[in-house]
């Protein structure tokens, strides 16, 4: 393994490259990356970074985000088939036929889509800002895409908008069950339950708090408490475990585990490097329509 981190190393610095990695990415993967987060939050920092060269360890609508940020660079994803089976769930077709639908609806668009969906959206949002984007809208009627769980949550936050919405879903996310959830509570009582609105509407109503990864990573940085159920993908463990050793964490549940982000290894990302491969492609005129889709979200 020191061999390779080595090896990653020297390619970095040969290639002017930075590598970002998910907070879903196994650990070793965590360790070597200049930056770790979540999605978003990544594709802002390939902007800011002065380099030539993205590595970015995630799924292929991350990689895309930080293309559109970024037309000028290089961006690696060193899994070509790591994918998010949520973003595939919605088409151009589709958002063409709501709109057709819906006149009169603004279409929202969450982060994870593809690059093609995001230039016909209306305005984009992450999962930490869905609620303050959509109220700041004028529109009465919204249209949100493609994550009904996460549009729930927006809707219950939110009653004085209509919420219109679209049937996808987090594979992974939505494994979980309220079953499960009561167990957890009842296995540690004392302990808070941290969810990602992306879980199923009944699992998040039991929630002591809901957020995005981000959020719930800045919960357990201020929280007083020092027992935490994780109702997330279990590689925020890893981040977790390491900058609070005094606090104990317990997955909500065995199946939040994101296959797609467990792609990508040490082995994968050197040869991402070796390689530069594999290189996210996108037209300039999908880059300029996403992107006003996304700064859209920023101004906001």
């Amino acid at each position: 393994m020191k061999e390779i981190i080595d090896k990653i190393s020297e390619l970095k610095e040969q290639r002017n490259a930075t590598i970002l990695a998910h907070n879903y990415q196994i650990g070793e993967v965590q360790e070597i990356a200049d930056f770790v987060g979540d999605s978003f939050a990544l594709s802002k920092k390939a902007k800011e970074t002065a380099c030539d060269v993205i590595v970015f360890c995630g799924v292929h609508f991350m990689a895309e985000t930080a293309k559109i940020l970024s037309p000028q660079k290089t961006i690696l994803l060193p899994v070509r088939d790591a994918g998010c089976p949520m973003a595939d769930m919605v088409t151009v077709p589709d958002v063409e036929a709501l709109r057709k639908a819906h006149p009169d609806a603004a279409v929202v668009c969450y982060v994870n889509s593809s690059a093609e969906v995001k230039a016909v959206s209306d305005v984009c949002c992450t999962s930490s800002n869905a609620v303050s984007v959509i109220r700041s809208l004028p529109n009465h009627r919204i249209i949100f895409i493609p994550d009904e769980n996460l549009g729930d949550y927006v809707a219950r936050q939110l009653p004085d908008k209509e919420i219109i919405l679209f049937e996808g879903y987090c594979t992974t996310h939505k494994r979980v069950t309220l079953e499960e959830t009561d167990a957890a509570r009842k296995a540690v009582p004392d302990a808070k339950l941290l969810v990602h609105p992306e879980c199923r509407p009944e699992v998040v109503a039991k929630a002591d708090f809901a957020g995005s990864t981000s959020q719930i990573i800045d919960y357990v940085t201020n929280a007083e408490d020092r027992r935490f159920i994780i109702g997330t993908e279990q590689g925020v463990l890893h981040w977790l475990k390491q900058k609070h050793p005094d606090k104990k964490f317990y997955l909500l549940s065995q199946k939040l585990i994101c296959p797609n982000m467990k792609k990508t290894t040490l082995k994968t990302v050197l040869t991402a490097l070796e390689t530069m491969t594999y290189q996210i492609r996108l037209s300039e005129q999908i880059i300029e329509r996403a992107y006003g889709s996304l700064e859209k979200m920023l101004r906001i």
